[in-house]
């Protein structure tokens, strides 16, 4: 059973969000200072372009590996799509981190074992097990969750949100400008998740117009919240990690409803486990495809072997998350551009015409 078209709109415009609410926000404004909104603005756009040509090709009806496959041959179509794959792998690297430290830090009361974060990686062994087709009903749930979640947060922090720290514009300068996009570049990568799904939703007429639309109202959402985040923090917003938990906190209802405001987040949270655990699947997914698709012991024995692999990196770079973003914002940054965007723009290449005999 395919995704449907509502499915990936949803995703789009609810689902993907939520996975920039984590640290980036005060990594931005570390970057950026009061011109964080344009560094994010302009990774939105480009992703917006991204996933434009990702729902353009979808068009053709084919996977990506299909796609390869006819046009390149066989060899090249495994190689190809098993690098895409490992780049995906790659890209859940942050957010999967990002997870394990918001879990110990806000929901327990004490520092917890390290170990206690290993329950989510049986859990995205569950979900890689699964083909990118079984999203769909789960999106349906968490979309509403999500909008609900962030606009709730959002609702609770507005009224004390001093939107004038945002001024005066350009203060950062280009450097400021350059530095934050290419800080937060590794957490945009839905084009690429996009093209993963490419042949596994029918496309319909006006499909990839109506999901540019989605990613740009999930983006303006995203550009909203990182406002009314500087907005109450202004100066050291650097220092409010996992800004989302903390922005609807000054409600003044608080000392007298308690903090009702942890609905709205943990149902954000929820979410948010979703599309970390997204890129692995996507990427258990397209290896299948290529390399075993007839076995049906080969997916749960990857989702096992590339779950077990994060469980190790994560705890291999305990407490050294600066150290990790320093890493993907330098050497690596320039692997998200070229897999992101360079690829779903190249999968518009036309198709090579055969001559007849």
């Amino acid at each position: 059973m395919k995704l449907s078209s509502r499915q990936l709109f949803f995703f789009l415009a609810a689902v993907a969000p939520v996975g920039k609410l984590v640290l980036m926000p005060s990594q931005l404004a570390a970057l950026s200072k009061n011109d964080l909104l344009f560094p994010a603005a302009l990774n939105l756009l480009l992703q917006a372009g991204a996933v434009f040509c990702a729902l353009l090709f979808a068009r053709r009806g084919q996977t990506l590996y299909a796609c390869l496959r006819e046009r390149c041959g066989t060899v090249f179509a495994k190689i190809a799509v098993c690098v895409f794959a490992l780049f995906l792998w790659l890209a859940a690297f942050v957010p999967l981190l990002e997870q394990k430290l918001l879990v110990q830090n806000i929901f327990y009361d004490t520092l917890p074992s390290y170990i206690a974060f290993a329950p989510m990686f049986v859990f995205s062994a569950y979900l890689c097990a699964k083909p990118l087709e079984a999203c769909g009903r789960t999106w349906d749930i968490l979309a509403p969750m999500a909008a609900i979640g962030l606009l709730g947060i959002l609702l609770l922090a507005v009224g004390k949100a001093d939107y004038g720290a945002l001024l005066p514009v350009g203060a950062a300068g280009a450097g400021g400008f350059a530095r934050g996009a290419l800080g937060v570049a590794d957490r945009f990568f839905d084009g690429a998740l996009v093209l993963a799904m490419a042949g596994r939703f029918e496309y319909r007429r006006g499909m990839a117009w109506k999901g540019l639309l989605c990613y740009l109202a999930g983006g303006a959402a995203v550009l909203f919240f990182l406002a009314t985040f500087y907005g109450l923090f202004g100066e050291i917003a650097v220092f409010q990690v996992f800004g989302f938990t903390r922005i609807s906190k000054y409600f003044s209802g608080v000392t007298v409803l308690g903090r009702i405001d942890f609905l709205f987040i943990f149902a954000l949270a929820f979410a948010m486990v979703f599309y970390t655990v997204l890129p692995l699947q996507a990427g258990v997914t397209l290896a299948r495809e290529a390399l075993a698709p007839r076995n049906p012991l080969f997916a749960p024995a990857l989702a096992c072997a590339v779950n077990a692999a994060a469980l190790i990196g994560v705890l291999a770079v305990n407490f050294m998350m600066t150290r990790v973003m320093q890493v993907f914002s330098g050497p690596l940054v320039w692997v998200f551009p070229v897999f992101s965007l360079a690829v779903p723009a190249l999968s518009l290449l036309p198709r090579r015409r055969r001559h007849a005999p």
